[in-house]
């Protein structure tokens, strides 16, 4: 009798990094993120200022207008956080950074203030996108909840 054992892959749980309402990449306004041409993930209407780490990990880079940052994940994933849409020709002036390329950080500690209402007044989009730029093909993000969520709330696992 042969005996085979499934190999259990342990999932990675993704958090909401602000308040407001998690939407699925297929929604999105910006082409390249709803085509996931930046990778799989989600995004997320914010209700709040403050945007957290999603995940454990440390700040990889951060992108000179403030607007984007890559996080190396604990867990060998790795992370995009964009803020809004079009907010590189802001450069930088809504944007209030909280921790600097090289820093350990953990899931739902603060990364970067956003000033939204400026950025709405700027007539960019608002929405933050999480996403997963280099998975690995058997890796796939499992969106597991949508709608209004706090910061924190777990939203996907990898």
């Amino acid at each position: 009798m042969v005996i085979f054992f499934k190999k259990k892959i342990k999932k990675t749980e993704i958090y909401s990094p602000l308040s407001g309402e998690v939407c699925d990449l297929s929604s999105a306004s910006d082409p390249v993120f709803r085509e996931k041409m930046m990778g799989d993930g989600f995004y997320v209407m914010p209700n709040s200022l403050k945007i957290c780490s999603p995940i454990d990990g440390i700040i990889d880079s951060i992108f000179p207008t403030k607007h984007a940052l890559t996080i190396k994940g604990k867990n060998g994933i790795n992370t995009l956080i964009h803020i809004g849409s079009d907010t590189v020709q802001l450069e930088g002036k809504p944007f209030e950074l909280l921790v600097e390329a090289g820093k350990t950080v953990e899931a739902g500690e603060a990364l970067v203030i956003s000033d939204f209402d400026y950025i709405r007044n700027s007539n960019k989009g608002t929405e933050v996108y999480v996403v997963f730029p280099e998975l690995d093909v058997e890796k796939k993000v499992i969106l597991i909840k949508q709608g209004m969520v706090s910061q924190q709330d777990i939203v996907a696992t990898i």
